[in-house]
């Protein structure tokens, strides 16, 4: 049996900025096509503590439900519960999903400077929920997306900072 000590523990690295290679693919921040019934627009920033964007981040988009469209290759019609979309040079990332079953969508982000992914939820609503319920007004709120338009939702990301997301252990 191997035993750890403080003495042979590595410390992690951090991840990234090598996100762009490999890792997208087409649609992969389709989650739904175009003309599904009830599409619905996540789009928004990663911005880290000073608020500067993001342009190497990685972010992937959980619905907690699977469908025939396919996780990894987009196919025909129908849903699928995951989305990856790699960030813009300024910072912009976007989905197109549907609500999802349960209150809220799960958002794992991947930067440069994170020793690990980071993760989040995002929330379409603002209604009773048992994690919402347990934070204060402006913490609650970096957790519900802004609805700008009719199905288009924006939700930014801030990593650290007087507005940082509200992130959960993973």
């Amino acid at each position: 049996m191997y035993e750890t000590s403080a003495a042979n523990v590595t410390p992690s690295q951090t991840v990234g900025p090598f996100f762009a290679h490999a890792l997208p693919y087409d649609q992969d921040w389709e989650l739904v096509s175009e003309t599904h019934p009830g599409a619905v627009e996540i789009r928004g920033r990663v911005l880290d503590g000073a608020g500067e964007p993001l342009p190497d981040a990685l972010l992937e988009l959980w619905t907690g439900t699977s469908g025939p469209r396919g996780a990894l290759r987009r196919k025909g019609v129908g849903t699928s519960g995951f989305g990856r979309c790699a960030t813009t040079p300024e910072g912009f990332y976007h989905f197109r999903t549907v609500r999802p079953d349960g209150a809220y969508m799960a958002l794992l982000v991947f930067a440069r400077g994170l020793l690990r992914p980071v993760l989040t939820r995002i929330y379409l609503r603002d209604e009773p929920d048992p994690l919402l319920d347990t934070l204060e007004p402006a913490r609650r709120a970096t957790l519900i997306a802004r609805e700008r338009s009719e199905n288009v939702y924006e939700f930014d990301v801030h990593l650290q900072g007087e507005k940082e997301t509200v992130f959960l252990s993973c």
